[in-house]
């Protein structure tokens, strides 16, 4: 008979193995299910994240900023690189080498905190039983006190554009790429679509991204969203926003892609194509019928605040649940889940989620925007400070973009930060931290920042909020 676990954890990404972690440390007997598989037949852990997500596509996003800056601004600095190269498929193999560093590293945290990996494919067939079948087909079922349900999330695909080995590819096939394509079409402006078209456009694509929406990262500060798309712009990608695709077709060694704007229907020829439209939860399959966890038309499992399914004992976390879509999210969703499980009090703040997107410069964003707050009835008051004006992103190259703090006009607390800027994804955990703690504006303008960092900016920002930035002109404010 399978053993008894406290808790069982189906997926071992960032959600599931930080779960079945933190039940381990929590004196909980727990185990992780894990399908995916690597070419010798052992269990990989990470999930999406390290796998084909956020650690792959950052190894090629430094690898190829460092390549424009060593191609374009070293001689700026003085430095003199000479004629500078990329060799593509080595970056690929410094990607899969720190991909299998971590994974493996995953592997080390869970047996090292007790946890018991399971191979195989889970699925909930009771409130307290999964059945993992293994790669060969044989199933075993476990009881558990608990289940945790961290599936995770695939690709969308769309029926314009099926999917073609090597030249239709989702996020996941853009990742391996061992040439440069020339002409790349990237179908969606969001997260995926900016990085990995800035990507590939620093080794030399000429990329366009066609954005079925009107207006251009939508969920981030209005003020923000326009100086990214500018600064994008200034790169080189090519940003059709209102351009709805309705067809593609492969021909040869090309793919030819049909689509409508304002201008009617139009045409191009790529040499590769990156469908990036977004993601969906991967719970098709993952709970048996009849076990009662309700789950809604696109898939999502139905769960409360605290990550409770419909079902008593069974929990659900991550991707697979309503909420952004961010491996961070599902960590701590995990870290709280396991807590409630082991019996203790905790919960989480959905309002202090941090969003990055890790173009050059980086966009990052946490709370409301200026437009949210206002949708919602707020008076606000707002502070912005340009990194053109900040000594050290001067000396560091890096002076394009901003920061601005969002501020209740009553009580100066804050309520969102936006910043587009070298290191952005760094600095807007100063926001999440003012979020958290309810924090003003006047705490953050009246907290000692060292100098010079980029990080003065939001400082400034904080007391542009009422006028006073020490290292610009500031704007009048209304009265």
């Amino acid at each position: 008979m399978a053993d008894k676990f406290d808790v069982i954890v189906i997926g071992a990404g960032p959600g599931g193995y930080v779960s079945a972690i933190r039940a381990a440390q929590m004196g909980l007997k727990a185990a992780v299910v894990e399908k995916w598989i690597s070419e010798d037949g052992k269990p990989v852990f990470g999930g999406t994240c390290l796998n084909v997500g956020c650690i792959p596509s950052k190894a090629l996003l430094e690898a190829s900023h460092k390549f424009v800056e060593a191609k374009h601004d070293f001689d700026d600095m003085g430095i003199q690189a000479g004629d500078v190269s990329m060799d593509v498929k080595k970056m690929m193999a410094r990607k899969d080498t720190i991909v299998k560093n971590l994974t493996g590293g995953v592997a080390g945290l869970l047996k090292g905190n007790g946890v018991t990996a399971i191979q195989g494919t889970g699925k909930v067939v009771s409130s307290k039983q999964v059945e993992v079948t293994d790669q060969d087909g044989k199933t075993t079922t476990y009881d558990a006190d608990n289940i945790v349900v961290a599936a995770g999330s695939v690709p969308v695909e769309i029926p314009p554009t099926p999917l073609k080995e090597g030249l239709v590819v989702d996020s996941t096939g853009a990742l391996e790429f061992q040439e440069t394509p020339k002409r790349l079409g990237v179908i969606g402006a969001g997260i995926i679509g900016l990085e990995l078209g800035s990507v590939w456009s620093r080794l030399g694509s000429e990329v366009t991204v066609l954005e079925a929406m009107d207006d251009f990262l939508p969920m981030v500060d209005g003020a923000i969203a326009k100086e990214t798309q500018k600064l994008l712009k200034k790169q080189g990608l090519d940003i059709r926003l209102g351009a709805r695709v309705t067809g593609s077709e492969v021909k040869g060694e090309e793919v030819v892609v049909k689509y409508t704007d304002a201008k009617g229907e139009q045409e191009m020829t790529f040499d590769k194509l990156i469908v990036c439209v977004g993601r969906k939860p991967y719970t098709q399959g993952v709970i048996a019928d009849g076990v009662g966890i309700e789950t809604d038309e696109r898939g999502f499992i139905h769960v409360d605040d605290q990550c409770r399914t419909s079902v008593p004992s069974v929990y659900a976390i991550g991707d697979c649940v309503r909420g952004p879509m961010l491996a961070h999210k599902a960590s701590e969703e995990g870290v709280m889940v396991a807590d409630i499980i082991a019996g203790h009090k905790a919960e989480m703040n959905y309002d202090a989620i941090p969003n990055v997107i890790y173009t050059f410069p980086e966009v990052a964003w946490v709370g409301l925007t200026e437009q949210e707050a206002k949708s919602k009835g707020i008076e606000v008051k707002t502070g912005s400070f340009p990194f053109a004006a900040s000594g050290r992103a001067m000396a560091n190259n890096a002076t394009e973009g901003q920061a601005k703090i969002i501020a209740d006009a009553e009580t100066d607390r804050v309520l969102g930060m936006h910043i587009v800027g070298q290191h952005a994804g760094e600095m807007v955990a100063q926001g999440v931290i003012a979020l958290e703690f309810g924090s003003s504006a006047e705490d953050l303008a009246l907290t000692c920042y060292a100098h010079p960092t980029m990080s003065e900016a939001v400082h400034e920002a904080a007391l542009a909020v009422e006028g006073h930035a020490i290292h610009m002109v500031n704007r009048k404010k209304k009265k």
